[in-house]
């Protein structure tokens, strides 16, 4: 049992793991906020999926420069871009917290980004607002915030006048909550010390301090889930060992790598909520992560597509058929190739890229690309054929369409004859799929057939002496079958007395078998040379007459 443990080997895993996150985090930047979320609470989900809508749409023009809408609009867009003071305006403050209108505009906008998507869509966009999210005309609910206690309490924008003209601000009873929301949040502390230009809002929602924590986060998981792996494989490794299969050992060595993947992907979301994302940056790390967890998936199916193939080459199956084992490494990439297809289907369809019309554009390629490789098409299948039915294997002799030799390689698209004059003939597998194949490979004994003719001069008494005695070599050979001899005196011919020989040779080799029929033709002629008589050549008797 092997397990890569070696610094290398871990090295080369932390590399590919990091890669897999770069590549993934890329495509997470540029997808569409259509997304699903599954590693958060219900409510944040709830939240969420309801955000995932406008993401990262363009903010919809409001209908009234005076409506609730527009008051949120302003103050997100105000604190975002570091204008405290001026978003303090937007927020109803009591006499006791006058003073602290930038703190608490700065505070409440990281309240807001970390415990609640506001969709601007929501909010009703009339000046007079309207009651949709409960109260009076004077007062309107955008959003619920969870308790420190379990509860939700309700964030509201109440309709006050000032100097003769209507304002919606973030109500008093809003406001006064304020400083114990902030309190409550996790990385209030970092909030608290960290400078300025580490707490700056970054792409995909996340602060300064967070992007530069992420990788670090990274890392540690990534060290915990091999340690974790390295355990684990351990303690199967002994299951393993007391089992007769040795599949389940190269199994275990093979999903080193997916494993490690995903218990790096387990401890991500385990240590997640020490960096204290906002919601945005929730959505987007969830969709990373549930694509990390595809990708692992994804990869341990294609590592045991090559446990099957190293199981199937040793297989009696394989062993029995070359033409069998030909068609294994072509079966695999073929798996392989369809796997890897499902799988980034299925990552882009986790990180929100619309694959409905990619898969339809794929069909109608897929079409096209049918009709301009039939031929190809055909051959694939045509070795899949051959490989399935096992007509013959590598180095048998075969005989096709008049072409007689010996079978070098069985390709994906034709497979190569070499003939007895040592040139090689290249015909295609579907050709060969519907063609008559006379294989020599598969019989079990080779036939010896031959017409002997003796002089003419031979007496009756001598070829008596010569048929007997040509049937008692035949029957004395210990590699001819005895139940099936044949020796005959069949024809006068032209110029010899015509004897015929036939029998089985058992032997499959054809060498041996030229090797077997020169002692007999040997022993032949010491028969016909006892017996007084000899073999005849073609000849004529011309008679002259005066």
């Amino acid at each position: 049992m092997h397990f890569p443990l070696s610094f290398p080997s871990i090295r080369r895993r932390a590399a590919a793991a990091a890669g897999i996150g770069f590549l993934l985090l890329c495509c997470v930047a540029g997808a569409p906020a259509q997304g699903q979320l599954g590693l958060f609470s219900q409510s944040s989900k709830k939240k969420l999926d309801t955000a995932s809508r406008t993401a990262q749409a363009a903010r919809p023009e409001t209908v009234s420069p005076e409506s609730p809408r527009a008051a949120v609009a302003a103050f997100l867009d105000l604190t975002s871009a570091g204008r405290d003071t001026e978003a303090a305006q937007y927020l109803d403050l009591p006499d006791s917290l006058r003073t602290r209108g930038p703190e608490l505009a700065r505070e409440f906008k990281l309240v807001l980004d970390r415990k609640v998507w506001i969709d601007l869509e929501d909010i009703s966009g009339a000046a007079a607002g309207d009651t949709a999210g409960g109260g009076s005309r004077n007062l309107v609910q955008i959003a619920e915030l969870p308790g420190t206690r379990g509860d939700h309490e309700p964030v509201r924008l109440s309709r006050v006048w000032r100097g003769g003209a209507q304002r919606w601000l973030f109500s008093r009873g809003t406001v006064q909550r304020i400083p114990e929301w902030y309190a409550a949040l996790p990385d209030r502390w970092a909030l608290q010390h960290l400078p300025a230009v580490l707490q700056k809002s970054g792409p995909l929602g996340l602060t300064a301090w967070q992007w530069l924590a992420f990788p670090v986060l990274l890392v540690v998981a990534f060290g915990f889930g091999t340690a974790l792996n390295m355990l684990l494989a351990l303690v199967f490794a002994r299951v393993a060992r007391r089992t007769a299969r040795d599949w389940d050992d190269e199994v275990i060595s093979r999903l080193a790598g997916p494993v490690t993947l995903g218990l790096t992907v387990a401890m991500v979301a385990f240590l997640l909520p020490w960096l204290a994302l906002g919601m945005q940056g929730q959505l987007w790390v969830s969709r990373l992560l549930k694509a990390a967890l595809m990708v692992a998936f994804f990869w341990g199916l294609v590592r045991l597509v090559d446990v099957w193939r190293q199981r199937m080459a040793v297989s009696g199956w394989a062993m029995a058929g070359g033409a069998a084992r030909s068609i294994l490494p072509l079966g695999s990439r073929v798996a392989k190739v369809a796997i890897v297809a499902i799988g980034v289907v299925t990552v882009l369809s986790t990180l929100g890229f619309p694959v409905a019309g990619v898969l339809g554009g794929l069909g109608i390629g897929a079409l096209a690309f049918a009709l301009a490789a039939q031929k190809t098409v055909e051959n694939l299948f045509g070795a899949f054929s051959i490989g399935a039915d096992q007509i013959f294997r590598e180095g048998d002799g075969i005989k096709v369409d008049g072409v007689a030799g010996t079978v070098e390689r069985v390709g994906l698209r034709s497979t190569r004859i070499r003939t007895i004059d040592r040139t090689v003939v290249t015909l295609p597998n579907g050709k060969l799929a519907d063609s008559q194949i006379e294989s020599f490979a598969v019989r079990d004994r080779i036939r010896l057939n031959m017409v002997l003719g003796l002089v003419y001069e031979t007496t009756g008494a001598q070829m008596r002496s010569v048929l007997d005695g040509l049937e008692r070599v035949l029957r004395e050979h210990p590699h001819v079958t005895t139940d099936n001899i044949t020796v005959r005196l069949t024809d006068f011919g032209a110029s010899a007395l015509n004897v015929q020989v036939q029998t089985w040779v058992q032997t499959t080799d054809w060498n041996e078998f030229l090797l077997i029929r020169q002692g007999i033709l040997l022993q032949f002629m010491d028969v016909v040379e006892r017996a007084g008589s000899g073999f005849a050549f073609p000849s004529q008797t011309v008679y002259l007459k005066r």
